[in-house]
C-alpha cells in the first residue's frame, strides 16, 4: 500500500521504530474505509513526529497503551506537520481499537455502577438497547454531579436536596417533557440503588415530575403542499442529494422514524415481492410495508448512482470518509438543511425535524378520509391512543366543524 502512495522514500517510514510495523496495515485499513490516497499520504507524513513522541516517552510498543494514553501523544496542532500527526493519532487509535490491540483502562466506580444498572435494565426489565444506553448515560451524569468517583460512600448519605440540585441543573436547558423522562430515569435508578442498600429508602418517592397535560403541545404537522415542496427542492444531481431525497421520501411515504431510516439494510428491501421490511429499534419488532413505485425508484437511483461500492449492508451511508452507516442525527441534519433551503416554515418552535413529516402524513391521511385504525397500522402503533397524538387538530380543521351562527332579527326601535 505504501508503494502506491507516491511517497519519495517509503522505506524511511517502514523503518520507523514502533510505527513502521503498523503503517502498512493502517494504510490498508484507511483505504478500505474510503479514505482517498491524498488523505492517507498526509497521515503517513505525520508519522515521524509521532515516532519521536514515542521515543521521548521510552515506549517500544503500542500494545500496552490505552486509547487516552495514545491520544495524549498527539502534539498541539499549531503547525501543518503537527496537524498531520494529530490526524494519524486519531486514525491509529480507531485502527488499534478495532483490532483489539489497545489496553483497557480500569473501570471507574461510576462505570461499574452504571454497568450494573444497565445490566438490570436489560435482564430484569427487558428494555431496548437504545433505552438502556440512554438511561446509562443520564445516570452517569448524575453520579458525576455527585462526584461519586472521589468518594463512593456519598450515595449512602444521599439527600433529596442533592437530587433536586441535579434536576435544577438539567432543567435549565431541558423542557418539561424531557424533564419528565429524566425524573423517571432517576426514580428507576434510585429504586435500583435502594434494592442494593446503596441509598436511603424512600428517596425515589420524593422525586417529583413536572406536569405535562394531554394535548397541550401545538400541532407538528406541515401542510402537505410544504412536504411536496421540500421533496422537490432536494438536488438529486449529487450523491448526497439522492441519499437525502430517498430518506425524506421514505419518511413522507411510510411515516418512518429517523432511527428506522438509519437502520434500514439492503436485505430489508424485497424487490421481487415489492415489500420493505422496516426495522423498528424502538419496539423491537419489524413492520412489513408495500414498496411503492416512487420509493423503489428513489432507492434504486441512490444505490446505483450515489451509494457506491461498500461492504456495509446498511442502505444509507455517509458521503464523507470514513464511509459507514448513518446515525439518526445525520437524518435530522439532512432535513434541517433542505427545509432551510426550501424556505419551509416549521409548524411551531421546537417542533421541527424530520419527525414532523411523520405527523404530516398522519394528518394528510386523516383529511383524505382514512380511518384512525389504518393510520395507526401504517405508523406501527398498537393502540389508537398513540395514533391520536399525531392527529392534533389545527385551526383549519376546527373551522369545518363550527356550527353556523344564526343572527336574531333586530327588533325595531320604537319611536
Amino acid at each position: 500500500m505504501l508503494d502506491s502512495l507516491s511517497l519519495r522514500a517509503p522505506n524511511q517510514y517502514l523503518s520507523l521504530p514502533v510505527l513502521g510495523e503498523v503503517l502498512e496495515g493502517l494504510c490498508n485499513w484507511l483505504q478500505a474505509r474510503g479514505y482517498p490516497p491524498k488523505a492517507i499520504r498526509r497521515r503517513v507524513h505525520g508519522s515521524p513526529l509521532l515516532a519521536a513522541a514515542l521515543r521521548r516517552r521510552g515506549l517500544r510498543s503500542l500494545g500496552g497503551l490505552t486509547a487516552s494514553a495514545l491520544r495524549a501523544l498527539a502534539p498541539k496542532p499549531t503547525y501543518w506537520t503537527a496537524q498531520l500527526a494529530c490526524s494519524l493519532v486519531r486514525s491509529l487509535t480507531e485502527y488499534l481499537r478495532e483490532r483489539g490491540e489497545l489496553a483497557s483502562p480500569p473501570a471507574s466506580p461510576t462505570e461499574m455502577r452504571v454497568s450494573a444498572y444497565c445490566g438490570h435494565l436489560a435482564r430484569v426489565r427487558g428494555l431496548a438497547p437504545s433505552t438502556v444506553e440512554r438511561n446509562g448515560l443520564r445516570m452517569a451524569e448524575f453520579l458525576r454531579f455527585l462526584e461519586y468517583d472521589a468518594d463512593p460512600r456519598r450515595l449512602r448519605v444521599l439527600k433529596i436536596a442533592q437530587v433536586d440540585a441535579f434536576l435544577a441543573q438539567k432543567g435549565r436547558r431541558l423542557g418539561r417533557a424531557s424533564m419528565q423522562k429524566v425524573t423517571a430515569m432517576l426514580r428507576s435508578f434510585l429504586r435500583f440503588l435502594t434494592a442494593d442498600g446503596e441509598v436511603p429508602t424512600g428517596l425515589d418517592a420524593q422525586v417529583d415530575s413536572p406536569r405535562c397535560f394531554r394535548g397541550e403541545r401545538l400541532p407538528r404537522a406541515l401542510p402537505w403542499t410544504a412536504v411536496r415542496k421540500l421533496l422537490c427542492s432536494i438536488d438529486r444531481s449529487t450523491p448526497k442529494g439522492r441519499r437525502d431525497y430517498a430518506m425524506m421520501l421514505l419518511i413522507a411515504t411510510y411515516g418512518l422514524r429517523v432511527s428506522e431510516v438509519a437502520a434500514l439494510r439492503i436485505d430489508d428491501v424485497s424487490w421481487r415481492s415489492r415489500q420493505i421490511r422496516v426495522p423498528r429499534p424502538k419496539v423491537g419488532t419489524p413492520l412489513l410495508q408495500p414498496l411503492t413505485d416512487e420509493v423503489a425508484t428513489a432507492l434504486l437511483d441512490y444505490v446505483r448512482h450515489g451509494r457506491g461500492c461498500s461492504p456495509h449492508r446498511h442502505i444509507f451511508l455517509r458521503v464523507r470518509v470514513p464511509i459507514g452507516p448513518l446515525k439518526s442525527t445525520a437524518v435530522s441534519d439532512a432535513f434541517d438543511v433542505w427545509a432551510d433551503r426550501a424556505g419551509i416554515q416549521l409548524p411551531a418552535p421546537g417542533a421541527g425535524g424530520p419527525h414532523c413529516l411523520r405527523h404530516s402524513l398522519a394528518v394528510h391521511l386523516l383529511r383524505q378520509g382514512t380511518s384512525v385504525k389504518t393510520i395507526g397500522a401504517l405508523l406501527g402503533h398498537r393502540s389508537a391512543e398513540s395514533t391520536c397524538v399525531y392527529l392534533r387538530l389545527q385551526v383549519e380543521d376546527l373551522r369545518h366543524v363550527a356550527l353556523p351562527l344564526h343572527l336574531a332579527a333586530t327588533p325595531e326601535v320604537a319611536e
